[in-house]
């Protein structure tokens, strides 16, 4: 049975939460355009659930209307009473690339206090790639959380940026392999003899995960 874009928006206006949900879920089968319009409603739904299954659709619809999905999704992103829909927000503003929202993601890291949203923000400015987010990821290199050091290991990679060599460095060492594993990930997007170093020196890592995402780096 093919899904109309009747049938969503019926789903969509049930007072049923399972149905609502379903009705998001049903969006991604429907024409973009169509879905684009339908996913603004399912971001309005009282329901947590609903709302972070609709802005994370906006990481792919967001380029309908680049410039609404950036209202939205900062809307989303600064007032929404939910840390999941916030980390959602900040997932789709990444993966559409939205520098415009650069500042809003910087104050929102400083002043939450949720490790989720965080580690969506950093992760987020490293799809960015913005040389404006150095600094913040500089300091997410300290924080307590584990998930979000090694987000800023990564994304601090994607920034290309030689500064960041005496940053990551130390994590080559790491005791866990995971992040021993992005640093690596993290040195190859650095073009200097130093990154170059590390990357031979991982390549004989005692996990083999490691040692061979070095090797297929070195050999490029």
């Amino acid at each position: 049975m093919s899904v109309t874009p009747e049938a969503v928006q019926e789903l969509l206006n049930s007072e049923d939460f399972g149905q609502r949900l379903s009705g998001v879920n049903q969006i991604r089968q429907l024409d973009r355009a169509v879905a684009f319009d339908l996913v603004q409603q399912a971001i309005g739904d009282k329901s947590a659930r609903v709302r972070y299954a609709a802005v994370s659709q906006l990481a792919s619809l967001g380029n309908q209307d680049r410039a609404l999905a950036l209202i939205i999704l900062r809307r989303c992103l600064l007032e929404d009473p939910e840390p999941d829909v916030q980390a959602a927000a900040a997932d789709s503003i990444g993966a559409l690339k939205l520098t415009e929202a650069f500042e809003d993601l910087q104050n929102l890291y400083r002043h939450t206090s949720e490790w989720l949203v965080q580690f969506s923000i950093v992760a987020a400015l490293g799809e960015l790639g913005d040389p404006r987010s150095f600094d913040l990821l500089e300091s997410a290199l300290t924080s307590e959380n584990e998930l979000v050091r090694t987000a800023a290991v990564g994304s601090l990679g994607e920034l290309g940026d030689r500064r960041a060599l005496p940053l990551l460095i130390p994590f080559a060492s790491d005791r866990d392999w995971q992040i021993r594993y992005r640093v690596v990930q993290a040195l190859s997007r650095i073009d200097d003899p130093q990154a170059r170093a590390v990357l031979e020196s991982l390549a004989n890592d005692e996990m083999e995960p490691v040692a061979q995402e070095a090797r297929s780096h070195i050999h490029e």
